[in-house]
């Protein structure tokens, strides 16, 4: 499966514009991955519901990775809730092999990972499922931890997003596959230094 090299810019959600660049500043200081405890973007609890934590346990081959939590839109869209979980077993035979490389290269590079794919709710409304994959590690260079914000948005306006990835027959469609890896200390100190919300549009 082949991933793009994008910058920042690449990501259409403000609000995951700014879980971004909370990442980048804490990854600038070192240029290495941040531990989990130290990410506390502002505003967090208004995010919580599209957001999602994962354990990793890169010791596996391919590497484990558990759900610690999941917010009420990845809950809504697969149909149940999956604490406690691997993904891959959560996701299931049809959508793991479309999903779970994502993560594999997330955590390959130690680099965030940004993707859209599109389904149709059950009203036939095309809908972007916008995924933000943010790595961290608690020791050395190994991945032990991946937040991540899974937004979705359709341009037919109101849609359905109850069983909105289990319920299809067929699996999503992927538009974008992108690693950041481009820009990365540059729109970070920007942002340290400005204190600005940083803009692409």
């Amino acid at each position: 499966m082949d991933f793009e090299s994008a910058n920042p810019a690449v990501i259409k959600s403000i609000k995951q514009r700014d879980l971004l660049n909370t990442w980048l500043r804490l990854y600038a200081r070192d240029q290495k991955l941040p531990a989990v405890a130290e990410y506390r973007p502002e505003r967090i609890e208004d995010e919580l519901p599209d957001l999602v934590y994962f354990t990793i346990d890169t010791t596996q081959k391919p590497p484990r990775v558990t759900i610690d939590s999941n917010g009420t839109r990845m809950a809504s869209a697969y149909g149940h809730t999956g604490g406690g979980q691997r993904l891959e077993d959560y996701l299931g035979p049809r959508i793991a092999p479309h999903v779970m490389p994502v993560y594999y290269e997330a955590i390959r590079r130690r680099l965030p990972a940004y993707t859209i794919d599109h389904t149709d709710d059950v009203h036939g409304h095309i809908v972007a499922y916008e995924r933000l994959l943010l790595p961290f590690s608690d020791h050395g260079d190994a991945v032990t931890h991946i937040i991540g914000s899974l937004k979705t948005i359709s341009e037919d306006g109101g849609f359905e997003i109850r069983n909105l990835l289990r319920g299809n027959a067929t699996p999503p469609v992927s538009k974008l596959r992108t690693i950041i890896d481009r820009e990365l200390r540059h729109h970070a100190l920007d942002r340290i230094a400005s204190a600005d919300v940083l803009e692409f549009d």
